[in-house]
């Protein structure tokens, strides 16, 4: 539990984080992730980083981002003034990288999809290149902080074609993944390769998105597409949320999520990441007050009704 630098006044938040892996109904794991819940900066200050990685076409991808990607931010020279600059380019040179090794290796090729969590004083930052999601709770609310990467939404179908690929009739990118976004696959022909000064259909760009915390801000879920296919992000908060409730534990919640997942019967490998802003539970709703019940009596209806039959008689005399 780290309580995180921060140059502005007002809220300071404590990070307590907790993270789970399941194999799922799948014969091999090419899920993995990372949590470092303290970093120090060049500058002598202290942050925070965690990542989520779901490889495919097996696991060495994933696990040569996971071991490279944050020394690549530590490194640049614009980190961490220009973290977000920083945060692309580190994803660009371990995509470069890991072709490098690659070419030295051929056992290795495979991809990745990868979203990172950077953690600054008040400043989150979300870079996320596939179809890994984070969703914010504040106050109770889910707030997505990233956007998937799937071949066939409208947006990365544009920026496919314009690169000169396609997305087929089930959705996948040259014939081959269901994501736009990705790092590795460098072995899969017309991917990557730049063609006339044109990035390929396959980028390892990220998307970034970043926030300023604040005291409503309680919890992020940052989980691979296995969580996602059977939790909405609304489902995922409010299930999160009433876990807290009861334990203030990210690390339990992260197990309770994987196990409702594998209930809902979800086919693929499982990661989740539980990320506290507070020490505090998160608040429960107020009780809704039950509406005044107003009783009359016997006597007060023959009353009333006396007093309206007067009212009648008088209206006509």
């Amino acid at each position: 539990m780290k309580r995180v630098d921060s140059s502005s006044s007002g809220f300071m938040p404590l990070i307590r984080s907790g993270g789970w892996a399941d194999i799922g109904c799948r014969k091999q794991m090419e899920d993995t992730h990372v949590i470092v819940n303290d970093i120090a900066t060049a500058r002598g200050g202290h942050g925070a980083f965690y990542g989520v990685f779901d490889g495919h076409s097996g696991c060495h991808a994933a696990v040569f981002v996971r071991d490279n990607l944050l020394k690549y931010i530590l490194d640049d020279a614009s980190f961490p003034d220009a973290a977000q600059q920083a945060v692309k380019q580190a994803f660009l040179r371990t995509d470069r990288a890991f072709a490098e090794a690659c070419e030295l290796d051929a056992r290795l090729c495979s991809g990745t999809t990868a979203l990172a969590v950077l953690i600054l004083g008040r400043k989150l930052l979300v870079a996320n290149a596939g179809d890994c999601r984070a969703v914010l709770c504040k106050r109770g609310k889910a707030v997505n902080l990233s956007r998937d990467h799937k071949a066939c939404s409208e947006s990365e179908r544009k920026r496919i074609e314009d690169s000169g690929g396609f997305v087929d009739t089930f959705g996948y990118l040259n014939g081959e993944l269901t994501v736009a976004r990705a790092l590795g696959d460098w072995h899969i022909d017309g991917l990557k390769v730049m063609h006339k000064g044109v990035e390929g259909p396959l980028t390892a760009v990220p998307e970034i998105h970043e926030v300023c915390l604040c005291e409503e801000d309680e919890f992020l879920i940052v989980g691979c597409d296995g969580l996602w296919d059977v939790f909405t992000s609304e489902n995922a908060v409010d299930f999160a949320r009433r876990r807290l409730q009861s334990h203030n534990d990210p690390l339990q919640c992260s197990k309770e999520l994987i196990k409702e997942a594998l209930k809902r019967d979800t086919n693929d490998n499982l990661t989740v990441l539980t990320i506290c802003f507070q020490d505090i539970l998160p608040p429960r709703p107020l009780p809704m007050l039950s509406p005044v019940k107003r009783n009359i009596s016997v006597e007060g209806l023959q009353s009333l009704s006396a007093a309206l039959q007067e009212v009648v008689e008088g209206s006509f005399q």
